[in-house]
């Protein structure tokens, strides 16, 4: 399989609908990233679990109707040209 361009968007794609199923109670809880893991204090920088799971969850919010456009997209691709 050559690496190309679409190969790049695609995996970059798989990735994106990876983040954007992992559910908080389910998932991440069990692992120890919920969202009542990371509070920290008044004026403390928050530390990378509690980044990680703000950009999970803003993956989620945000992404959802993109990506249902460009997964419908990506499969009449393939499809159409295999």
């Amino acid at each position: 399989m050559a690496f190309t361009l679409y190969s790049l968007l695609q995996a970059a794609l798989l990735f994106v609908n990876a983040v954007a199923v992992l559910h908080e109670e389910r998932f991440l809880r069990h692992v120890g990233w919920g969202s009542d893991q990371g509070i920290g204090g008044f004026g403390e920088e928050p530390g990378i679990k509690a980044q990680l799971t703000n950009l999970i969850r803003s993956v989620r919010t945000v992404m959802r109707v993109p990506l249902i456009a460009v997964n419908s997209i990506t499969i009449v691709l393939l499809l159409l040209f295999g």
